[in-house]
C-alpha cells in the first residue's frame, strides 16, 4: 500500500523534478555506476557493459540511463525497500542528489551489513603480477585491486578485487584463447583474501608483483566497496584484448572518482601495463612497491655463490648428507651457511606445487637443522627490476627501406602489440616475445604495394636454464608470410617448437626443435608439414640488442628451406628504435639475401 501511494506521489510530482532527473541521468557517477560505455571501446557504445538483467531495475535500463534512474528512484525511496539491500551505492548517490534523509537506510539489510563490516579499507592498491608466458591467460600480466585495512603495510588481512573470465577445467589453452578473443566467456568480479593471490602469483607461478598505492580518499574507497556489493554474481562480457581484467578495474576507479579521464580515449586493447600507465598519467599513483617472486629470491641466494658452491648447494638439496663430506667441510662456516640456505630454498621452490612427501619433509628438516648449526645468513635483496610501466609503448609503427636481390623496396609495418626480442628490453622480461596482429606492406620498384606479412600471433619464451631452474624454452607463431614455393609467394603457416636456452653473461644462446604446417598454392597437399631446428644467440647490453640465428625445415614433399638472420637494434629513446637486419633465405639449389634498415616508433 505504501509503495503504491509513493508511486502516485512520484507521478503527481513528476513535472516538478523531471528536468532534474534528466540532468542527473547524465551525472558521471550515475553513468559509472551503470557502467555506461563513454566511447572507450567500439562495442556497446553509450550503453551498459553489464550483460545481466539482474543488474537493472528497468526493462531498458542497459540502454537508457534515465529510465533506469526513474526506476531506481521508485524502488529505493521507501524506507524499508529491499532494493536498498541490493544497490547501496545507487541509494547513496540518490540520497545525496535528491536530499533523502534516513539515518539508518540499511537497518533491514542484515546480509549486506555483515559483509560491509567485514570488507572495509583505508587504502586502495593496484597490483600488477608480471607476465607469465606459460599461461595463455596471463602472458600480458594481470591486474587486480588490493584493499588494505591499515596504512602499516601489513597485507595479510587485505582483500583482493579480481575480475576474470568464468572458465571451466575442461577448457584447454587454445580453446581459452579462442573464446577469450570472441567474447565467449562471462566475466565477473570477485573478492578474495589477498594472501591467496600472493600464493598463486608469487609462490606458485613465480611471477614478480608490482604494487601501486592509489590516491583515493576514504570516501572514494567506500564508493568502490559499496559498488562491489552491487556487482556480486553479476555477469559482464569478457574479451581478452579490451574488456578484460584491467579495463574493468578502470571502471571501478571511475565509480570512486567520476570524471577521472581514465576512460576518455578509445582503445583497441587494454593491456595491464597500460592500466598502470593510465593511472599514473592521471596522478592516481602515489608510490610503488616491488615484491619479488620465490624464484627471484632463490636466485638472489645462488648469485652469491661461485660455480663450485652452486654445484655443492644443488647436491646438498638432493642429499643433505653432503654436508658431512670433505668438499663441503673445506669451506668456511659462513659459506657453508649460504650454501645450506640456497639448498633449502631450492627444495621448497621445486616442491611448492606438490603435496609434501616424506622425502621432501625429511630433506627440509635436515637442511633446517644444518642451518641452525651454522652462522646466521642475512637474506639477500633481489635486484629490483625496472617497473613495467617504464617500458616502451605497446603499439608500434615502423618505416623501412632496403634491398632484396636486385630490387629496392620501401616498407610500412603496424603492430597492435606488444614486444619482440630486439625491442628495448627495459621493463620487459629478458628472452620473452609477445607479438599480436602485426601487418607489413611492401612496395618495390617493379610492383605495387603488396602484403608482405600478417602476424596473427608470435610468442617466444627463452627462459635461461641453470643448476637450480630448468625451464623449457618454446615458441609458437602463425599467420601469413612471404616464402619460397616455386617463387616467392604469400603462404599461410603455423609453426612452433621447444628446447633450451642458457645465459652466459650478456649472451643468451638457444636451441629449439621445431615443426611447421604450411598451406600455399605451389604445394600439392592442402597442408604440408615439415620438421627442423632453430638455433641462435641473443645479446643485450644497455641500449643495444643483437640477435644472430638460423632455422631450417625439411617438408614431407621433399622441399627444403632455411633462413639465417643477423639483426641489431639501438634504442634511440624509450619510444623509438633503429633496427638493421640482414637475412639470407635459401632453398634447394638457390638463395636470396635481403638487407633492411627500419625506424620504429612505439606508443600507447
Amino acid at each position: 500500500m505504501r509503495f503504491a501511494l509513493l508511486c502516485v506521489v512520484v507521478l503527481f510530482c513528476a513535472p516538478a523534478w523531471a528536468d532534474n532527473l534528466e540532468t542527473l541521468a547524465e551525472h558521471p557517477r550515475w553513468r559509472a555506476l551503470l557502467h555506461i560505455n563513454p566511447g572507450a571501446t567500439l562495442r556497446d557504445r553509450h550503453r551498459s557493459y553489464v550483460d545481466d538483467d539482474a543488474f537493472f531495475l528497468a526493462e531498458r535500463g542497459a540502454d537508457d540511463p534515465l529510465e533506469e534512474l526513474r526506476a531506481s528512484v521508485v524502488a529505493l525511496r521507501p524506507d524499508d525497500a529491499e532494493a536498498r539491500c541490493r544497490f547501496p551505492a545507487r541509494y547513496r548517490f540518490l540520497a545525496e542528489q535528491l536530499n533523502w534523509r534516513d539515518r539508518t537506510p540499511f537497518s533491514h539489510c542484515a546480509e549486506y551489513q555483515e559483509w560491509r563490516a567485514a570488507v572495509h579499507a583505508k587504502r586502495a592498491v593496484l597490483v600488477f603480477p608480471a607476465s607469465y608466458l606459460n599461461s595463455p591467460s596471463s602472458m600480458f600480466g594481470h591486474t587486480l585491486m588490493r584493499l588494505d585495512q591499515g596504512e602499516d603495510g601489513a597485507v595479510w588481512l587485505s582483500w583482493a578485487i579480481n575480475f576474470g573470465a568464468v572458465t571451466t577445467e575442461q577448457d584447454n589453452s587454445l580453446f581459452y584463447i579462442y573464446r577469450g578473443l570472441a567474447g565467449g566467456y562471462p566475466g565477473r568480479f570477485n573478492l578474495v583474501p589477498y594472501v591467496q593471490k600472493i600464493q598463486q602469483y608469487s609462490n606458485m607461478e613465480s611471477r614478480d608483483i608490482w604494487e601501486y598505492s592509489l590516491d583515493l580518499n576514504q570516501q572514494e574507497i567506500d564508493w568502490m566497496i559499496d559498488h562491489l556489493w552491487e556487482l556480486k554474481d553479476i555477469n559482464f562480457d569478457y574479451y581478452f584484448f579490451d574488456e578484460n581484467c584491467s579495463f574493468r578495474l578502470l571502471e571501478l576507479v571511475e565509480v570512486a572518482r567520476p570524471g577521472s579521464g581514465l576512460l576518455d580515449e578509445l582503445r583497441f586493447a587494454e593491456l595491464p601495463v597500460n592500466t598502470v600507465r593510465a593511472l599514473d598519467r592521471e596522478g592516481l599513483v602515489t608510490e610503488r612497491h616491488y615484491r619479488p617472486s620465490k624464484e627471484q629470491e632463490m636466485k638472489a641466494f645462488s648469485d652469491r655463490l661461485d660455480d663450485r658452491e652452486r654445484a655443492l648447494a644443488r647436491a646438498l638439496a638432493d642429499d643433505p648428507s653432503v654436508a658431512e663430506q670433505a668438499d663441503f667441510q673445506s669451506y668456511a662456516p659462513a659459506r657453508q651457511a649460504l650454501m645450506a640456505h640456497t639448498a633449502y630454498r631450492y627444495v621448497r621452490f621445486v616442491n611448492r606445487k606438490a603435496q609434501r612427501s616424506e622425502d621432501v619433509a625429511g630433506r627440509s628438516f635436515a637442511l633446517l637443522s644444518l642451518m641452525n648449526r651454522l652462522p646466521t645468513v642475512v637474506d639477500p635483496t633481489p635486484a629490483e627490476r625496472v617497473p613495467p610501466e617504464q617500458g616502451h609503448g605497446s603499439q608500434m609503427l615502423a618505416a623501412a627501406g632496403g634491398q632484396r636481390g636486385s630490387d629496392d623496396f620501401g616498407e610500412f609495418t603496424y603492430r597492435l602489440t606488444y614486444h619482440d626480442l630486439l625491442d628495448n628490453n627495459r621493463g620487459f622480461l629478458s628472452g620473452a616475445q609477445i607479438q599480436g596482429l602485426g601487418i607489413t606492406l611492401r612496395r618495390t620498384e617493379s610492383q605495387a604495394v603488396d602484403l608482405e606479412a600478417l602476424d596473427v600471433v608470435s610468442i617466444r619464451s627463452l627462459a635461461p636454464r641453470d643448476r637450480f631452474s630448468k625451464p623449457l624454452s618454446w615458441y609458437v607463431e602463425g599467420g601469413l608470410e612471404r616464402a619460397w614455393a616455386g617463387r616467392r609467394r604469400l603462404v599461410r603457416y603455423v609453426q612452433g617448437g621447444a628446447g633450451g636456452s642458457w645465459r652466459l653473461g650478456n649472451l643468451q644462446p638457444y636451441l629449439l626443435a621445431s615443426a611447421r604446417a604450411e598451406n600455399n598454392s605451389d604445394f600439392a597437399p592442402v597442408i604440408t608439414t615439415g620438421g627442423g631446428a632453430e638455433a641462435g644467440i641473443l645479446y643485450h647490453a644497455g641500449r643495444w640488442q643483437w640477435q644472430a640465428g638460423g632455422a631450417g625445415h625439411y617438408f614431407a614433399n621433399d622441399v627444403y628451406r632455411h633462413r639465417s638472420t643477423l639483426a641489431v637494434q639501438y634504442a634511440l629513446t624509450r619510444q623509438q628504435g633503429l633496427r638493421a637486419e640482414v637475412e639470407r633465405e635459401g632453398w634447394r639449389g638457390d638463395s636470396e639475401t635481403e638487407f633492411k634498415l627500419q625506424w620504429r616508433w612505439y606508443y600507447d
